[in-house]
């Protein structure tokens, strides 16, 4: 469960930010990727690295504004850094520890979503009346 539950939170994220019309979902997720790059903001236990991160994310999100690459760039960055957190630093979530390397399983799969350039991943059935 530690593999597969995050990349089921994974494919949950990619199903809902499907029903997002272009182009509010790239600029959605521009903002998402800006949100996971202050994460550890506060608590990381890297010291200044956390902030060097965050001011790196907060770039790699305003490029991803106009582009799908960027927002995948943000996520594999933020891999990285779930990495090195699970290694060195404090978990994402306080509490649990193995949750920066859930979170290093989960990333991934927004990203490869991402460089396919956050497509529709499924089309509502439409009913035909008349």
């Amino acid at each position: 469960m530690v593999i597969i539950a995050p990349i089921l939170v994974g494919l949950v994220y990619v199903v809902l930010m499907s029903l997002i019309h272009e182009p509010h979902r790239r600029r959605f997720n521009a903002i998402m990727v800006a949100g996971a790059g202050a994460a550890y903001a506060s608590g990381g236990g890297l010291g200044i690295w956390e902030l060097v991160f965050t001011a790196v994310m907060a770039y790699v999100a305003y490029r991803g504004l106009e582009s799908w690459t960027f927002i995948g760039i943000g996520w594999l960055l933020h891999t990285a850094w779930d990495v090195v957190h699970h290694l060195k630093g404090a978990p994402i979530i306080p509490f649990l520890d193995d949750s920066s390397f859930g979170c290093a399983i989960c990333d991934p799969v927004i990203a490869i979503w991402c460089f396919a350039g956050g497509p529709v991943v499924f089309r509502r059935a439409r009913s035909s009346v008349g």
